[in-house]
């Protein structure tokens, strides 16, 4: 086991991974920017260092900050969290060529699912179905025209690199294409230092399921069986549950073993999401694999009892798996949500400001994951995640019951939050009946999503 890790990200995952390095008994260091230093997890690590400007890119971006903070602090390890170099395989090269260890997939596992496109491929031929898309990244305009018009509009664009929604857009039409191809490429290249792009089928009224997935070194893997992410505003999740409703018991358990044996194959390794699309009928079709620890893994940890976070320092370490398919159960259902710094209705437009009141709701079957605190500073620099609400039940009543008590009592003050969002869509008839698409808060807006609940 390591002796000291360097958490190289910010906010809850940051203090997330400090608690899951204490239960190991491994010391934790955080790497914070000049805008983070009253920030929660720096003030509960056992060390904390300044990586650089406010500016990400010279700061959570920069590896030479990041592992200069490694060495200089004594560390062997280094969590990158998600987002910033969490999936960066050169990153990951870097860290092992300064005998260091990257607490994530080696950087040749990394460069193998580098591309959402190759790993498409690659994963289908181990028996994933996915979705009809481009044959290649797209060279440029004309060929990009071409595959759409061979593939049949509606198309998706999609970033080879990263992720979150960032340079993604639906289109319906060419003109929309040669228009769109333009700003993806813009904003793929700002936010991933790669504006590779390629095209997948847009399935209209689709779910947006995921499984999750451990290997360790050995090839010794599980699943831990799926997530549903259909409640999302522009690609980026806000609310996660588990099991899925979109799917029976046998389909469930039938995506999560093609899912896990097809990673294994491939020589995947450390924690893992694959990602898939799910049609009206009920098929499934991958679309791409996360390889880091996701924002919503609290949502498996609460329905098996494991600590992903634990597991995923572990198996860096060259520890066995020490798991079984069997040893894996789910229990009952959980929901989280995604408290975010944004106005629903101003188009979940970001904020920024001080934190005047905090409180975080209890209570059986209750979690908070969040570094907030009363006099916190919400910079505006990031993501604008303040937070995670999980709620645990017997059963999907039972734990939207819990979500809606605990989002009454969830008392956060001082910027604009999208906890009303939340609220509304517990009284939604479509969530309710488990029938929600991924369109449904995009088809109406924000705004005409809550005047909606609130007539009601």
């Amino acid at each position: 086991m390591f002796r000291r890790i360097l958490i190289a990200n910010r906010g809850e995952i940051a203090l997330r991974i400090l608690r899951a390095c204490r239960t190991l008994g491994v010391e934790a260091v955080v790497a914070y920017s000049e805008a983070d230093r009253d920030s929660l997890p720096a003030q509960l690590a056992d060390e904390a260092i300044c990586i650089g400007p406010a500016d990400a890119r010279r700061s959570y971006l920069s590896a030479p900050a990041v592992i200069s903070a490694a060495l200089v602090t004594g560390c062997d390890a280094v969590h990158p969290g998600y987002g910033f170099l969490s999936e960066d395989e050169t990153f990951a090269e870097v860290v092992r060529a300064h005998d260091l260890t990257f607490i994530g997939p080696p950087p040749d596992v990394l460069d193998r699912f580098a591309s959402k496109e190759g790993t498409r491929r690659l994963l289908g031929g181990f028996g994933l179905p996915t979705i009809p898309g481009s044959d290649s990244m797209l060279r440029d305009d004309q060929h990009a025209l071409a595959e759409a018009n061979r593939i049949g509009y509606p198309v998706l664009i999609k970033p080879s690199a990263g992720g979150g929604g960032k340079g993604m857009r639906m289109v319906r039409t060419s003109r929309e294409l040669e228009s769109a191809i333009k700003i993806c490429r813009s904003e793929a290249k700002s936010a991933f230092g790669d504006d590779s792009l390629y095209l997948e089928k847009w399935l209209d009224d689709n779910r947006h399921v995921e499984v999750q997935v451990a290997v360790d070194r050995f090839g010794a893997g599980v699943h831990f069986g799926e997530r549903d992410c259909s409640v999302q505003r522009r690609h980026q999740k806000i609310l996660e549950e588990a099991p899925t409703p979109a799917l029976s018991a046998e389909k469930r358990a039938q995506l999560a073993d093609v899912a896990i044996r097809a990673v294994v194959a491939a020589g995947y390794e450390n924690v893992g999401t694959l990602e898939f699309l799910v049609d009206g009928a009920g098929n499934a079709y991958f679309i791409e694999i996360n390889c880091r620890i996701q924002v919503e893994h609290p949502v498996t940890e609460m329905l098996t009892g494991i600590d992903l976070v634990a597991l995923q320092i572990r198996i860096a370490a060259g520890e066995p798996l020490g798991l079984r398919q069997s040893d894996v159960v789910t229990r009952g259902h959980a929901i989280e949500f995604r408290i975010n710094a944004e106005d629903p209705a101003h188009d979940f437009r970001p904020g920024a400001g001080v934190i005047e009141r905090y409180h975080a709701p209890g209570g059986p079957g209750v979690r908070m994951d969040s570094h907030l605190y009363p006099g916190y500073e919400v910079p505006p620099y990031y993501d604008s995640l303040l937070g995670k609400l999980i709620v645990w039940g017997p059963d999907r009543p039972t734990a939207i019951a819990r979500g809606r008590a605990a989002l009454e009592e969830l008392l956060v003050e001082g910027v604009t939050t999208n906890i009303e969002i939340h609220r509304a869509l517990l009284d939604n008839e479509t969530f309710l009946e488990g029938k929600m698409t991924t369109n449904l808060l995009d088809r109406v807006g924000g705004a005409a999503f809550l005047a909606a609940a609130a007539a009601r």
